[in-house]
């Protein structure tokens, strides 16, 4: 075939075009036939049978095509489980030193803060969640959740701290662009809160924050599904409070 199509001048899907006399299709409309496609399955549709839908209209779209449509509508098929596309992350090149340097232990209560962020599936889209630590005895002191990582989803997280913040003399995170703002370092500076970065590219500096998303993932994100930001914001609550009830 591919020969024949080389002779003749054509390309390979060009002639499959033609032998099945599929009927013009304005590539603008592609779009809106893959999301109605999907809807009209009760949204359990993924690409393959999307496909044969497509087809027995007479349009031809690759299964590529069609996934790359999906992704951009966040349409999640009940065949495949939404996968978390991590994307470029700008890092912070401030000259701020590791001052915790791994030293995880031996800390007093309230004195160390480590933090950090992790995704968690909210409907077809993703949400993020901040968790501050208390790095005396891993307790979760503060959280927020919210649709967009930012400096804010940090600040609500220190909105939620119950204790004096004058006590906490030292802030630890990753580099993440997240940590570095100016409503941030309001905070730390009216609370003479010293700021400790780790090393570029190195996650065990905050191995602390590390381990507690991989035990906050498995024990309270895996296997749940959230609807919208409320209901995650209310189990989220929820979880955190019985968290605290293990360190009291």
């Amino acid at each position: 075939m591919r020969k024949i199509c080389k002779i003749l001048g054509l390309l390979k899907s060009t002639y499959y075009y033609q032998t099945n006399k599929c009927t013009k299709f304005d590539i603008n409309n592609y779009e809106q036939e893959v999301i109605s496609a999907f809807n009209k399955s009760r949204k359990i549709y993924g690409a393959r049978k999307i496909k044969a839908v497509l087809i027995r209209k007479n349009i031809i779209l690759s299964r590529r095509k069609i996934r790359f449509i999906m992704i951009k509508n966040n349409l999640v098929s009940k065949y495949t489980k939404l996968k978390y596309r991590n994307h470029e992350k700008t890092v912070n090149n401030d000259q701020i030193n590791n001052v915790l340097n791994r030293q995880f232990n031996d800390q007093k209560p309230n004195e160390v803060v480590v933090s950090d962020l992790t995704y968690v599936q909210v409907g077809t889209k993703w949400h993020y969640i901040c968790l501050l630590i208390d790095l005396f005895n891993r307790e979760v002191i503060g959280y927020s959740a919210g649709p967009n990582k930012t400096a804010e989803l940090v600040q609500q997280a220190f909105h939620k701290i119950t204790r004096p913040l004058n006590k906490i003399t030292l802030f630890h995170t990753d580099r993440g662009n997240e940590f570095k703002n100016k409503i941030i370092d309001e905070i730390l500076i009216t609370f003479k809160i010293q700021r400790s970065l780790s090393t570029k590219g190195c996650p065990y500096d905050n191995a602390v924050a590390e381990a507690t998303y991989k035990t906050f993932k498995t024990e309270f994100i895996n296997g749940k599904k959230f609807a919208n930001l409320t209901q995650l914001k209310c189990e989220l609550f929820d979880f955190v409070n019985w968290y605290k009830g293990l360190y009291n």
